[in-house]
């Protein structure tokens, strides 16, 4: 009997423990949803950040008044 008692005890603390590692795990598999969808969201507004200074920097009249500025520099030396 207490070989038999010793057993279910067993049995008991390893489903138990079993439980614990699942719940674990699904916990820590939502969080990694979660921030790859911060990334991902984060990803996003950079793109879009590089695609309006790229139309900056491109636009002809940035380029003109940088000429601009070299000059005004040079009249000022």
């Amino acid at each position: 009997m207490n070989l038999t008692a010793i057993f279910i005890v067993g049995i008991v603390c390893w489903s138990i423990v079993a439980i614990i590692q699942t719940a674990k795990g699904k916990s820590h598999e939502q969080k990694k949803g979660e921030q790859n969808e911060a990334y991902e969201a984060e990803i996003t507004a950079l793109k879009e950040r590089v695609s309006v200074l790229e139309k900056i920097v491109t636009d002809e009249k940035y380029d003109l008044n940088k000429q601009f500025d070299a000059l005004k520099k040079d009249k000022v030396a």
